[in-house]
């Protein structure tokens, strides 16, 4: 299937999942999870993947978190439904028979930390720059985030990281 958001490429096993925003450093938006959901569901079918790998485009990002341009505009409603989106994302990529790899360039910020999380494995590079902000903002991590960080990481160290 072709992606507006995404570019996915197969190769020897390997399947590559990049988000392919970079103007907007790869922030999720509600088109970006939707296709990253079908990306991975349409992948867990494909029986030559036997690992996948998520990456952002760009070098500047991995991905810089949720599109906070589309999220302003929602109300409780979208918010929580664009939430669950995140959060089945993660669900999928958690509960797939293949083992996933973050391959982290830049920001993992948010929901891209999140993301990252959600994988079996990281591999960051040394401009890697992890964080959930959202604190900031008067929110939790509302894509799971809370939870994949203190199972990674062990609950003290994720106080001390939030």
């Amino acid at each position: 299937m072709d992606f507006e958001t995404l570019t996915v490429t197969r190769d020897d096993g390997l399947a590559i999942v990049t988000v392919n925003r970079p103007k907007a450093l790869n922030a999720l938006n509600s088109q970006v999870l939707d296709e990253l959901f079908t990306a991975i569901k349409e992948i867990e079918l494909d029986d030559a993947v036997r690992v996948v790998a998520i990456t952002g485009a760009g070098g500047k990002s991995f991905v810089a978190g949720a599109d906070i341009s589309e999220m302003q505009e929602m109300g409780p409603r979208e918010a929580q439904a664009f939430s669950q989106r995140g959060f089945n994302l993660g669900e999928a990529i958690e509960g797939s028979t293949k083992p996933y790899i973050a391959v982290v360039t830049g920001f993992a910020l948010g929901g891209g930390c999140e993301l990252a999380l959600s994988c079996d494995f990281i591999y960051a590079s040394t401009k890697a720059k992890f964080g959930q902000p959202e604190v900031k903002l008067g929110v939790i991590p509302g894509f799971g985030g809370t939870q994949r960080l203190a199972r990674r990481v062990g609950i003290a160290k994720a106080k001390e990281l939030v």
